[in-house]
């Protein structure tokens, strides 16, 4: 590998009309994060000196979710082709003068490994002036042809399929339009792109064939159809989505975890599962999952941004919010809802209750039907529940409240107040029974209906 430096020129301008949306193309999510985020992220592995991402419709959107990464950004006003777009870069670039990278905002699952092997062959030994970055589709359709020299990787032409001959056409490996370029060679090539062709556009892959007329060629490498899919509608978004998804079930199992039904599983893009966990089927994580080894997820549960420890049990029918933390051998059973909660070693909430702002000691029993009102309409408030306390059904614990270690909270309770250790509160109303007046009421309403 090269030390040379390396920057990224990522290119985000077209307006994504097949998307019909009003969200920019390249902020649509997979796996729970928009797609040039993805790519932003895998960049970042390869420490570049700059990254500029080149918008033009939509650009507040994009500049909005770029800012944050330390990016920077350049503004294509007209749509004239890629090449076009590619200048757009050069005055953030400033004095840059190493490898170049140019990726695009919608073809997000593009590795940092793949992007080293671009940049690495850059500086083999024949220096290319260029290395294109090809892939043999299925179907390859409409893509730009790279027809190499026998024997070798080096380009002896690419073209556009609208100029295509027949016999070009018929060749299978594709253009990915992704490539590396020295800096110093990058800008002097564009600068001569014209756009005498069938679209009128400045093609970026001509600069291959400029550079050959130079007497220096290019060279192309190849990777998996499916790391340079990209996204130009909502089919297309599902099945990367599809694709991400089923390479992260893969390493999931490969790391030691077991899915039951691995198609039904839905991970997110930051989700960590540990060893010996087991997923039950169609269980769905949202951003910010840990889950330690041994847990068990059960079926039809939701995870966001929640801590899993291990030996923990969550579902079926479960929700774990942000800021829901399981200790040891804790307890989260069907239609229990979480959210800012901790539960502590080896406590237990089994069935139809909320913990939201809460605090929950070890070994403690949440009984059915249990709420934590943590809410009054404008401040959120929290509830505490010591060690060993029992809550019985269907009781309600109006927060700012803290239940002892050892209590005893009765079924059906309203808790509005403090409860001290080892208490047994009872907070309802008293029971009164009026023998035989059921039967009284129903004679007289009988009697009513017949107009008597």
């Amino acid at each position: 590998m090269s030390n040379s430096t390396i920057a990224a020129i990522i290119l985000a301008a077209g307006k994504g009309t097949r998307m019909k949306s009003d969200l920019h193309k390249v902020l649509h999510p997979i796996a729970g994060r928009p797609m040039l985020l993805h790519l932003i992220d895998n960049v970042k592995t390869l420490n570049p000196e700059k990254t500029v991402v080149v918008v033009g419709a939509g650009r507040d959107q994009v500049e909005r979710a770029a800012a944050p990464h330390g990016v920077a950004t350049a503004h294509q006003v007209e749509q004239l082709g890629t090449g076009h777009a590619v200048q757009q870069a050069k005055d953030a670039l400033g004095d840059f003068d190493g490898d170049v990278l140019i990726l695009y905002g919608d073809v997000p699952l593009v590795s940092a490994e793949t992007m080293q092997r671009l940049t690495g062959r850059l500086h083999g030994a024949d220096s290319p002036a260029v290395v294109v970055l090809g892939f043999r589709p299925a179907d390859p359709g409409a893509y730009g042809r790279v027809i190499v020299e026998p024997g070798s990787d080096r380009i002896a032409k690419m073209v556009e399929f609208k100029d295509a001959n027949a016999a070009e056409r018929a060749e299978t490996l594709c253009n990915s339009g992704l490539m590396a370029v020295r800096s110093r060679d990058l800008f002097a090539l564009l600068d001569r792109v014209g756009n005498d062709n069938a679209a009128g556009e400045y093609y970026l892959p001509d600069i291959v064939m400029l550079a050959a007329a130079d007497g220096r060629a290019s060279a192309v490498i190849e990777t998996d159809a499916s790391e340079v899919a990209g996204v130009n509608s909502r089919a297309e978004l599902a099945m990367v989505e599809g694709a991400w998804q089923q390479s992260r079930r893969a390493r999931a199992m490969a790391d030691g975890a077991t899915l039951i039904a691995p198609e039904t599983v839905w991970f997110a893009y930051d989700t960590e599962v540990g060893r010996d966990v087991v997923i039950e089927p169609h269980v769905v994580f949202g951003p910010g999952a840990k889950i330690a080894d041994g847990a068990v997820i059960h079926a039809f549960s939701h995870v966001e941004g929640a801590s899993v420890s291990g030996g923990a049990n969550v579902g079926p029918f479960a929700r774990l919010r942000p800021g829901a933390v399981l200790e040891a051998d804790s307890k989260v059973g069907n239609f229990v809802e979480v959210k800012n909660a901790r539960l502590g070693k080896g406590a237990k909430a089994s069935h139809l209750t909320y913990l939201g702002d809460a605090e929950v000691g070890a070994e403690a029993n949440i009984g059915a039907g249990t709420i934590t009102c943590n809410y009054d309409g404008f401040l959120k408030y929290r509830t505490v529940v010591g060690a060993g306390a029992f809550i019985g059904s269907n009781s309600a614990l109006v927060a700012p409240v803290t239940i002892g270690d050892g209590a005893i909270v009765a079924a059906g309770s309203v808790v509005t107040r403090d409860v001290e250790a080892d208490a047994l509160v009872l907070a309802r109303g008293t029971q009164e029974a009026k023998p035989g007046w059921a039967a009284k009421f129903r004679a007289i309403m009988a009697a009513k209906k017949r107009g008597g």
